[in-house]
């Protein structure tokens, strides 16, 4: 029974683990070749489809929706001559403005295949009427545009965003990799008429490539070896985005002509519409969001109150340090939603044990600074600054006060704007070697801490808030 146990341990267990992690890249794998399928969709050609009617289609034309970046594929080691994004991007145009509803597209990007195709029925149908002295119908005059629509793939960013993990033991691991690109469209819309620029929308759209792997190498007995190995990539189709970030656009032009005037829905109540709210809400959302595509608003009120509950371990003068309870109350002001500092005044109680013998109660206050890295952010680290003072819970006096310094690291996350929770750890330095009652060594007396902490945040910050005029 031990030797079967051992060789379990030894590598039936391993093997497992490595199976159990990786599996999930088998659900994704192709075994077999797939027939030819309509071209997938992306959700926005379902809100596409979905818009008001127009009241009338509007005649539009597209010469030229070119990649105007010059960028090429990028790869491991340069890059290759290959283009980075589509060059069919108008085609992918075309499609999306007869989807909407909204327009009536007109061929212009190959024109002159079409003056010459006319150009043949012409001659084909003199020299039947020749041939037969019957006059033949001239040819309807070909479709003009009022609108022509302009503009192209302007920025193609890779690497915006790169990162991953791993981890290996005993010959065992598995690690992963990502990177985030960025592709972004500009559409204008001109009057042909006057050739005034009517209006000009822009838009961009992530492209994510990700690596998975896991790998065991092992000797599971002698002259036995172990090695497997398993993983999967996944890049998403940057066509797919470019026809994303497009019909965006076009929905976009939708809505921002129905507001200057430019074209109008059948239905009278669709310009004040739950899509049209819709998309003016996403619209003043876009201003408070960065570039890594998170949302950047003051989320905290300004007062904050917090309960503390932590476990602190002694370190001083006595032997066999133990770990003990804590409490805390906490009192936050922040100046400003926006700014990385506040304050916080901290009131608690907690309880030191060394051996058998000492167990010993202390009170504390203290003042602290606290410096939130991504203070607008739901998930932030932070750092933590401060001093106080420390009395014994028995017998302590005036006379008595301990002073201490407080330093410390943890993070907030936002459960509701209102309630957060803090995870985090500290250590307290005192200024005198009297803290256990007893004088040893050259260094003073410490504790360290781990703390979990809820925090209601009072009020709600005020929010910037951009009309629209409709």
């Amino acid at each position: 029974m031990p030797t079967y146990s051992r060789r379990l341990n030894r590598w039936v267990l391993p093997l497992l683990s490595v199976v159990a992690s990786s599996c999930a890249s088998y659900f994704h794998q192709p075994m077999t070749t797939e027939r030819a399928r309509l071209g997938s969709e992306v959700q926005e050609n379902t809100i596409l489809r979905s818009l008001p009617e127009p009241r009338e289609r509007v005649v539009v034309a597209v010469y030229k929706f070119r990649d105007q970046t010059g960028q090429y594929k990028p790869m491991l080691n340069g890059s290759s001559f290959s283009t980075a994004v589509t060059q069919g991007a108008t085609s992918i145009l075309l499609r999306a403005l007869e989807e909407s509803r909204w327009f009536n597209p007109i061929e212009r990007e190959n024109l002159g295949n079409l003056l010459n195709e006319r150009k043949i029925i012409r001659s084909s149908r003199a020299e039947y009427s020749e041939a037969n002295g019957r006059k033949e119908p001239p040819l309807p005059p070909l479709l003009f545009a009022g609108v022509i629509l302009e503009g192209g793939i302007i920025s193609y960013d890779a690497n915006v965003v790169t990162g991953g993990a791993g981890l290996r033991y005993f010959g065992a691991g598995a690690s992963g990799q990502y990177r985030q690109d960025r592709v972004t469209i500009y559409l204008r819309a001109i009057s042909t008429s006057s050739g005034e620029i009517m209006k000009t929308v822009y838009t961009s759209k992530t492209i994510l490539s990700q690596q998975v792997d896991a790998s065991l190498f092992r000797f599971v007995d002698f002259k036995r070896l172990l090695e497997t190995e398993t993983g999967f990539t996944y890049n998403e189709p940057s066509e797919m985005a470019v026809k994303e970030a497009i019909e965006k656009a076009v929905e976009a032009l939708i809505y921002e002509g129905m507001r200057e005037g430019l074209w109008a829905p059948r239905n009278v109540a669709d310009r004040n519409g739950p899509a049209v709210a819709e998309y003016y809400q996403e619209k003043r959302e876009n201003n408070q969001i960065d570039v890594l595509g998170r949302l950047q608003r003051d989320r905290r009120g300004r007062l904050g109150l917090g309960i503390t509950g932590a476990t602190v371990r002694y370190s001083g003068d006595l032997a066999k340090p133990q770990v003990r309870a804590g409490a805390e109350l906490t009192v936050r002001y922040i100046p400003s939603p926006s700014q990385n500092f506040s304050a916080a005044i901290n009131i608690g109680r907690f309880e030191l044990g060394a051996g058998d013998f000492y167990r010993e109660s202390f009170n504390y206050a203290e003042l602290c600074g606290l410096y939130r890295l991504f203070p607008r952010d739901r998930f932030t680290p932070y750092l933590l600054l401060g001093g106080g003072a420390t009395t014994r819970a028995q017998g302590g006096t005036t006379s008595n006060l301990m002073p201490h310094a407080v330093g410390g690291v943890g993070f907030e996350a936002l459960i509701t704007d209102q309630l957060a929770l803090s995870l985090g750890g500290d250590a307290h330095y005192y200024l005198a070697d009297n803290l256990d009652r007893v004088q040893l060594g050259k260094y003073n007396d410490n504790y360290w801490s781990a703390r979990a902490s809820l925090v209601f945040y009072i009020g709600r910050p005020r929010e910037t808030v951009t009309p629209v005029v409709k």
